[in-house]
């Protein structure tokens, strides 16, 4: 027999007699270490089942279940068991995807019903029985008619329509037990590998996210390699929950959503509105020393510019138009168009450059009902939009700047950070040598700054480039906010020029970028991360004044107006009832400071701060006190 010649490792190369053979087997003879741990191979670095069949020279490296790639599988293997459960429980379910994401998978399931979370234990139990089964996973590839054939034969729809859809002579279809499912693969080799899971919530989703199209039931689950890796993650989602914004932001009367006023649209009360102030007001003045200047666009814009602009082209499924006087407008979902018509509105020379525009920019953006979410995921929103105009010669510095800027405000609210470079997408504008010089630009300016990166392929903007900062929580989970996006395709639609020193006129470039990006969602993440507890320069109730008995109302009073003037912010508390009820409610509002005032702090004219986390301080003047609170605010605590 022709004996298979394999590459395990750079410049070791190995021939193994006996022809023909598993992957496995080839991993066996070669001697790998962990074989009871390997999940999967690459093949001349594509993944494949360690069943698959080498009969010639291949470059072969085994995937273990620790690994990124081996738990995806793991994971994805996980959701077919839990189809599997879900089809032995529940006669007549239609399945549809069953894709694995970050922690964990979903599965999505046309029902009679939807699926509650008190069905989670049961199928949970059936997946048990399952993967004690140690069913294998078989692959196989059939033509695009018979698995057409075989799934219509089941009633599966669902699967009909992704065959259909494909378009491809072949496919493939895995199957474990009495199972089988439309499936690119890998698997790990048996259910029995299965070993940490748990099933997490359930919740609605529109087959393939169209909202006119039939609403399904989503169950999520997470697997990992061993239990006490589940355990972790479960205490993580426990402690997420405790943070939950969208709980927390009503519980410390933060904001609301009312189905009234309509999805995705939020309302803020007078602590939420507060916060907002502090961070706006915050954002203006850093903006303002770092030489940008203040510019302020209509919502409303004619639709012709959106045309010209490309966003009727390619962002018009985001964004909503209305008719007034017979002529369409649309309603910006972006700030740059007025940014840019503020710069053409006369002539500039290189000497102006860079103009640097910011805007707390309130936009829209049609959003799925689906995937909105609490402050993270809404239809209006105000961002913290900035355009920076520049000559080509600029760009490097203004980019560095920018990341300066991001890296200063992370400090400030205790966030690390990873950065992405998103190359173009499918749907774009411009031409292939300013996307190329574009994309070079970001690179080199983090280059320059000694930044690490990774590539995210097609995921930028329509227009250009961006870099992606993906925050980092107290949880160790990573948040999308700021942008920095690199354009050298709307100055050429907008006809931007500035004169030379040579006195010829010239195409700048233009940065988009945000600092913060979403206020909403920014707030939503910082509710997170703080859990609710601001620290005291960003609580929008600094503090609060809780007086003992009616003898301490008039000093309280009299402290509640020395700690306003000196633009404290604060309430207080003045009501007949036990001090232990006010400090509880008070710590339940994660106010940093509670100012207790009873006969002794009268007696010496003073207060006795205690805070949040129930540490008493001693006894202080008001002006001692404010001291304190100013040095903290100073130093952003």
């Amino acid at each position: 027999m022709k004996p298979v010649t394999v590459h395990l490792k750079a410049k070791e190369v190995q021939e193994i007699q006996g022809g023909p053979m598993s992957a496995y087997e080839a991993l066996e003879q070669l001697g790998v270490r962990g074989l009871d741990r390997v999940v999967s191979v690459k093949i001349d670095g594509e993944l494949a089942d360690l069943s698959t069949q080498i009969d010639s020279q291949v470059e072969l490296k085994p995937v273990y279940l620790n690994s990124k790639e081996g738990l995806e599988i793991l994971r994805h293997s996980t959701s077919h068991v839990m189809a599997m459960a879900v089809q032995e429980l529940f006669p007549g379910v239609k399945v549809t995807i069953g894709p694995a994401i970050e922690d964990g998978f979903y599965y999505d399931f046309d029902y009679e019903r939807p699926f509650k979370k008190e069905d989670l234990s049961r199928i949970e139990e059936k997946m048990r029985e399952i993967i004690k089964a140690d069913l294998p996973f078989t692959g196989r590839e059939v033509t695009s008619q018979e698995a057409n054939d075989f799934f219509k034969g089941l009633g599966e729809d669902y699967k009909v329509e992704l065959i259909t859809d494909l378009g491809a002579e072949n496919v493939k279809l895995y199957t474990q037990g009495s199972f089988t499912d439309l499936c690119r693969g890998p698997h790990v080799p048996s259910t029995g590998m299965i070993n940490a899971f748990a099933l997490t919530k359930v919740a609605g989703a529109y087959w393939r996210g169209d909202e006119n199209r039939p609403m399904l039931s989503r169950i999520y689950g997470v697997a990992f390699e061993n239990r006490k890796e589940l355990k972790q993650y479960m205490r993580r989602i426990e402690e997420a929950e405790k943070r939950n914004h969208a709980r927390l932001g009503p519980q410390l009367g933060l904001f609301s959503t009312y189905n009234e006023i309509g999805a995705g649209m939020i309302v803020w009360h007078p602590k939420g509105a507060m916060l907002r102030h502090i961070i706006e007001e915050f954002e203006i003045r850093e903006h303002l020393k770092r030489g940008y200047e203040l510019a302020k666009g209509p919502s409303l814009l004619k639709t012709e510019l959106w045309n010209k602009s490309g966003h009727f082209e390619n962002y018009r499924e985001h964004m909503y138009f209305t008719d007034i006087d017979e002529q369409s407008y649309g309603i910006k979902p972006m700030n740059c168009l007025a940014h840019m018509l503020i710069y053409g509105s006369r002539i500039r020379s290189y000497r102006d450059l860079p103009k640097r525009y910011f805007e707390l920019g309130t936009v829209h953006r049609h959003e799925r009902s689906g995937v909105l979410h609490g402050l993270l995921r809404v239809r209006e929103f105000t961002q913290d939009d900035a355009h920076i105009i520049c000559t080509p010669e600029q760009l490097n510095n203004e980019i560095k700047g920018v990341l300066d800027f991001v890296r200063d405000v992370m400090d400030i609210f205790e966030f690390d950070y990873e950065l992405e470079v998103s190359t173009r997408p499918e749907k774009s504008i411009g031409t292939d040598e300013d996307w190329d010089l574009a994309i070079n630009a970001l690179k080199v300016a983090m280059e320059d700054s000694h930044l690490q990166y990774d590539i995210n392929e097609g995921d930028g903007a329509f227009y250009g480039p961006k870099i992606d900062v993906k925050l980092k929580d107290a949880l160790g989970r990573k948040w999308q906010c700021a942008t920095i996006q690199c354009d050298f395709t709307l100055p050429e639609r907008f006809d931007l020029v500035y004169i030379g020193k040579d006195g010829q006129k010239h195409r700048p470039a233009m940065i988009h970028r945000v600092i913060l990006g979403a206020i909403e969602r920014f707030i939503g993440i910082l509710i997170e991360h703080y859990a609710g507890a601001f620290p005291t320069w960003l609580a929008p109730v600094q503090a609060v004044i809780l007086t003992v008995t009616d003898r301490s109302i008039p000093h309280g009073e009299g402290l509640l107006r020395a700690l306003e003037d000196a633009d404290i912010r604060l309430e207080a508390d003045f009501r007949n009832e036990k001090l232990g009820l006010k400090v509880r409610e008070a710590q339940l509002q994660k106010i940093p400071y509670m100012l207790i005032v009873g006969d002794k702090e009268c007696d010496r004219e003073g207060l006795t701060p205690r805070l949040r986390n129930g540490q008493n301080l001693p006894l202080m003047s008001a002006k001692e006190f404010i001291e304190r609170i100013s040095e903290e605010c100073k130093q952003r605590r």
